[in-house]
């Protein structure tokens, strides 16, 4: 059973944390295993509005689970219902489900009400909602004599509907007695009321079975109203008798049948009001009348339509808005247009909200004496009203219980027993609704169990997440650690996602990512864990990858597909044409890599999609195929009604090759000015083949046409006769003029030079004007050759000027250009920023504020302003060592900016300087200022030494960046047993004067793991680890030495010995006399014990043990007399752990040595060390 608790882990400011863990204790929605006792949890029941079927058997739904399984009761609007009076009511074996048997007798209506379902057992009783059992209706129309509507052509018309007031509403629609809907349009459209509303009527409009229909869809029945007849006339048609037996008043309306502005039909007024719920579809309808027919707008005063949330109905006549909520209420306007006028409308619309959630109250299992709370807060329009119960009893009249406390939408429970146990329910109402939650407190007492099955095999695909179930449960909430392989440590969120409902994501995963994994769970009361498997599969790719290709009809097409695939897993491959199946043609083969389409067709065109799957994942890559061709190039070009400044193209098209031609490119040459460059000239429609085309003077014109499909572009037609236009002045002036200066006394004055096309003649040349803009002097001009630069000494500094650059030619002026503004050049700023200060943020962030400089003094642009920081220093150390000084500059007229990236508590200084485009101005007076303390970074180092029996010593360096005064040093050790588990964490508050420190009374021959911190008046910083062992008790170790070294070993051997040379002297006499004597079999059956592997009562320990613990000991390999271990003995000598011997040490005698068996990485913070799984340390661990 998969548990569903907090999905993901969500990081919370810090300030925020402990009110959030203070709410939230072990709150979460968790489904208790039902093999535990438990409350009752309704699982269904019937919808709040339950409308029913008159013609079947009422089912009034009600499940609930629990331990014991509960009992079911039922209220009837109020008061007790007492099933077993009632002959047609049963209730479901097993289940609260109400069957109510009206098929054979009883009528629906006698069993309307309001009726609740009550589930309870010895742990409390959860109840339903308020379901309220209405039976359907589908009434019939009343009986009505309907006259015939008689109408001038183009008056409005309004057919009403007003269907039977049924249950649920009924579903209007128009039809005729051929049950064919009519037409509907902007002219005529149904209205959300139900009624048919014409803006003006038609002669086309005329029948006589106008019918509107109401469909009842929970009885599936469908009732109509008498049919209306529409004759439509003109007023021209009547005769002089009908004239004269008709009176206006007998036309249905009075309106005349001219033109006329609109005006609406609904709603009525300039203003109306709707009010509608949150959640729900807001419908704005206004229909107008009018000739011509009247098109509907829409707006909101004051805001904009949401978009996405807005849809239009009914030929705009209808506004929508999904998901309504509060912000949507306003002023809605809708103007109705035609030809004669605008119509208005105001709808105010007001939303208001039956109450929704904002936190539901959760399931809340306690262990006997844990804490807790149940939280129900909802909102509304209007605010809701909070009550709680207790097992269905308002907890007002309730059994007291002290371990809870209510605190308005919040029950605090504290030190809860096993009769805390019960069901709460919550529920919040307003004037438009209610909501009813059931909320259990379970105190249970539960060791963990994990629900995943054990061994699952999960297969990924490399980079892509993996997802490793953990399902638990446990009282308290147990507490789940993931571990990988046999001798890992505990997996930590660096690399992967440990969710809380205990799944463990790894977010890429890896082929390394490939093994056993272990989930364990452990509370107070036990531990269980379980372990599941990770394989990585390759990707399934598609290396070659089917291409795009262009075939003319007939030919042969070839696709290829290549998949590269994990060899364990084989894929299927298909193809599909146009995301379907490939036709049934011979014509279409395919093998392992290939598609190939012989003789194609033109219905062969379309889109095929090579797919690769397997069980774990897919690849597909698709192509396009056209059966088609560029077009043939145009021909037979042809110059007429030649003018001036322009000119007429024909041409005749080429073949379209079977695909349209979209459009035609004109180009042309000018032989004159760029002989043999092409330039676009104009396009015209697929269709067209004539062009009028706009000419420029003094241009030598050649034309080429191209045609176009989707495929692509013709080659161009042969080029057309030339064409040569008359000289003429320029028609336009240089483009991109600027005035900027590049010393304080010059103005350079640039623009983009007219193209020789542009010229329209011969001797191009440009009149340059310039004055200063806010003097009254006269334009000042200059005629320079066909250039683009023109520059003004002389200029006051930073001037602004007026500027005109004028084309001309042998013929005349282009048009008076307009002025532009520029500037002469700019020299540094005069003047330093004033009035500088320092707001000192925080210890690493700082703000500044000054004055600006006037205007006049910036002498250019002002581009904005640069601040100079750095850290003050002694005389002695400026003397040392250059002072970096940092630099920030904030652009435009911004007079503050943030100094971040400090160094607490330190004294910096700052000056201020004002930018323009020639560079910096004077610097301000420097600034002092200091910034606090900060929390101090980790210790420089963390050493032990002189490790003893039961004693360590510690020593380190302060940190590098204190980052204030220190206070003092926090250390914290703890012990880990041979199994790497953690025991208690020992706290230790040192002085801050102090960087040694020896811990007595340590176990002997045990592994610790300390960590240290400083700490401000701030705070604590970082943390540096460290590991480390005490020595080994001498009383063990010498119970532990070689046997080899023991006299009694050694006459035992010698012993043995003697004893084989005589048996060997036997048999080299015995096979001297010719005697036969196995020795080789003998020698195999009594072995000598010396080269026997060691066995696991040897003082092997399994999963330390490594390779070279098995081989057989050589002959003379025994620990030296001088009691030095040789490279190639084994590791797992008790010289390691001796007193005076060769073992591995630090400078400062910390231990660093290798142990036997394979090195374990243990998860640790900072540096690590590892410890020897020795008989010793085996021994040891269970001490």
């Amino acid at each position: 059973m998969p548990l569903h608790m907090m999905l993901k882990k969500k990081h919370l400011s810090a300030g925020r944390v402990p009110l959030i863990l203070f709410l939230c204790q072990l709150i979460s929605a968790l489904d208790v295993p039902l093999d535990l006792v438990q409350p009752p949890t309704i699982t269904q029941q019937s919808p709040k509005d339950y409308i029913i079927d008159p013609r079947e058997n009422i089912v009034i739904q009600c499940e609930a689970k629990g331990k014991p399984p509960p009992s079911f009761s039922w209220t009837r609007n109020g008061t007790h219902f007492d099933i077993d009076k009632d002959p047609l009511v049963t209730m479901k074996p097993g289940s609260g489900t109400l069957v109510i048997n009206i098929m054979s007798e009883g009528k629906a209506e006698t069993y309307e009400g309001v009726y609740q379902c009550t589930a309870r057992n010895e742990r409390g009783a959860a109840i339903s909602n308020n379901i309220v059992v209405r039976p359907s209706r589908s009434p019939l129309w009343t009986k009505e004599r309907l006259e015939p509507i008689v109408l001038r052509n183009g008056q409005s018309l309004v057919l009403p509907c007003r269907p039977p007031i049924g249950l649920p509403p009924a579903i209007i629609f128009w039809m005729d007695n051929s049950f064919q809907r009519l037409p509907q349009s902007e002219r005529v459209s149904q209205g959300l009321n139900g009624d048919l509303y014409f803006s003006n009527v038609l002669p086309e409009d005329t029948r006589e079975d106008y019918i509107c229909y109401a469909r009842f869809n929970h009885t599936q029945t469908i009732q109509q109203k008498q049919p209306i007849s529409l004759k439509v006339i003109s007023v021209d048609e009547l005769n002089d008798t009908i004239a004269a037996n008709l009176s206006d008043t007998e036309l249905y309306g009075a309106k005349s049948s001219k033109e006329r502005p609109p005006t609406f039909l609904t709603p009525e007024g300039n203003e109306s009001h709707k009010e509608e719920l949150r959640g729900n579809v807001l419908s704005l309808e206004c229909i107008a009348e009018g000739l011509p027919t009247p098109i509907i707008y829409w707006i909101k005063e004051d805001g904009t339509l949401p978009v996405n949330r807005t849809f239009y109905r009914n030929f705009r006549k209808t506004l929508q808005i999904i998901r309504v909520s509060e912000a949507d209420s306003g002023n809605y306007q809708c103007i109705a247009k035609n030809t004669l006028g605008a119509v208005h409308h105001t709808i105010s619309v007001t939303v208001k909200a039956a109450p929704y959630w904002i936190v539901a109250p959760q399931n809340l299992v306690l262990s006997p004496g844990e804490n807790g709370t149940l939280i129900c807060r909802a909102n509304g329009n209007p605010k809701p009203r909070i009550s709680w119960l207790t097992n269905g009893v308002p907890i007002e009249i309730a059994l007291d219980d002290p371990s809870r406390k209510i605190d308005g939408d919040t029950i605090i429970f504290s030190n809860v027993q096993e009769s805390s146990s019960a069901v709460y329910q919550c529920n919040a109402s307003n004037k438009y609704g209610y909501l009813l939650a059931n909320a259990f407190v379970n105190v249970l007492a539960e060791p963990p169990r994990i629900l995943t099955s054990a061994n699952t095999l999960y297969q990924v695909i490399s980079n892509r997440p993996a997802l490793l179930d953990c399902a638990f449960f446990g009282s308290p909430m147990p507490t789940i650690e993931w571990f990988k392989g046999t001798k890992g440590g505990a997996l930590h969120e660096d690399i992967y996602v440990l969710h809380d409902n205990g799944t463990l994501e790894i977010p890429v995963a890896q082929k390394d990512s490939t093994g056993t994994y272990t989930c364990v769970a452990w509370n107070k009361l036990g531990m269980a864990k379980n372990e599941v498997h990770l394989e990585i599969k390759d990707p399934t790719r598609i290396i070659k990858q089917p291409e795009y290709a262009v075939v003319q009809r007939g030919s042969k097409v070839s696709f290829e597909c290549k998949v590269k695939h994990d060899h364990t897993l084989i894929p299927t491959i298909m193809w599909l044409k146009d995301n379907g199946e490939l036709p049934n043609d011979e014509r279409f083969s395919t093998d392992k890599d290939h598609l190939v389409v012989s003789d194609v067709k033109d219905d062969d065109g379309g889109t095929y999609t090579c797919t690769a799957n397997t069980t774990l994942d897919s690849a597909s890559a698709s192509a396009v195929l056209r059966v088609v061709d560029v077009p043939n190039p145009p021909f037979d070009l042809e110059l007429t009604n030649q003018l001036d400044k322009s000119v007429q193209l024909t041409w005749t098209p080429g073949d379209d090759n079977n695909s349209p031609i979209t459009k035609f490119i004109i180009e042309y040459e000018d032989a004159m000015h760029e002989a043999g460059l092409w330039r676009h000239q104009a396009e015209v429609s697929g269709t067209q083949t004539t062009a009028q085309l706009k000419l420029s003077p003094y241009v030598n014109y050649s034309f080429r046409v191209m045609a176009e499909n989707s495929i692509g572009r013709s080659m161009p037609s042969e080029a057309s006769e030339q064409y040569l236009t008359k000289a003429a002045e320029p028609d336009q002036n240089p483009t991109a003029v600027e005035g900027l200066g590049t010393e304080p006394d010059n103005l350079v004055i640039t623009w983009k030079p007219l193209n020789g096309f542009q010229s329209n003649g011969p001797g191009l040349q440009y009149k340059v004007s310039w004055r200063q803009k806010d003097g009254d002097d006269e334009w000042t001009s200059v005629v320079v050759a066909n250039v683009s630069k023109y520059i003004v000494s002389g200029t006051p500094t930073f001037v602004p000027y007026l500027i005109k650059v004028q084309a001309l030619n042998d013929v005349g002026f282009a048009p008076e250009p307009a002025a532009v503004m520029g500037h002469s050049g700019e020299d540094l700023p005069m003047v330093a920023p004033g009035n500088v200060r320092v707001n000192v943020v925080n210890s690493t962030l700082a703000e500044v504020h000054w004055d600006p400089v006037p205007p006049k003094s910036v002498r250019g642009h002002l581009q904005g302003y640069r601040i100079y920081y750095w850290k003050a220093q002694s005389s002695s150390k400026r003397n040392r060592r250059h002072i970096e000084k940092k630099i920030l500059t904030f652009q435009g007229s911004k007079t503050h900016g943030m100094l971040p990236g400090l160094q607490p508590y330190s004294h910096y200084a700052l000056n201020v300087r004002v930018v323009n485009g020639k560079g910096e101005g004077p610097a301000s007076t420097d600034r002092g200022f200091h910034t606090p303390e900060g929390v101090p970074s980790a210790p420089s180092s963390l050493k032990i030494v002189n490790p003893t029996l039961d004693s360590l010593t510690l020593e380190w360096d302060p940190p590098s960046h204190p980052n204030g005064i220190l206070t003092e040093y926090i250390l914290k050790y703890q012990p880990i047993n041979s199994t790497h588990e953690l025991g208690p964490l020992v706290d230790l508050k040192i002085p801050a004067n102090k960087t040694r420190w020896t811990l007595k009374n340590l176990n002997f021959s045990t592994r610790y793991k300390f960590y240290l911190y400083a700490q401000t008046s701030v705070g604590s910083g970082s943390q540096i680890t460290e590991e480390a062992i005490t020595t080994v008790d001498e009383a063990m170790a010498s119970r532990q030495v070689d046997i080899a070294t023991q006299g009694w070993f050694i006459g035992l051997m010698c012993a043995v010995a003697l004893l084989i040379l005589i048996l060997l002297i036997v048999c080299f006499i015995r096979r001297n006399k010719g005697g036969k004597y196995p020795v080789k079999e003998k020698e195999d059956a009594h072995a000598d014990p010396e080269i026997q592997p060691m066995k696991e009562d040897d003082g092997t320990f399994g999963e330390y043990s490594d390779a070279e613990d098995h081989k057989p000991l050589k002959k003379g390999s025994r620990t030296p007399s001088d009691r030095t271990v040789k490279k190639e003995d084994s590791d797992d000598s008790l010289v390691d752990y001796g007193e005076g011997v060769n073992g591995q040490f630090n400078e400062d005698g910390s231990f660093i040595g290798q142990y036997s068996g394979k090195k374990e990485k243990e998860p640790a913070e900072g540096n690590e060390s590892s410890e020897a799984p020795s008989p010793v340390n085996a021994m040891n661990s269970f001490v």
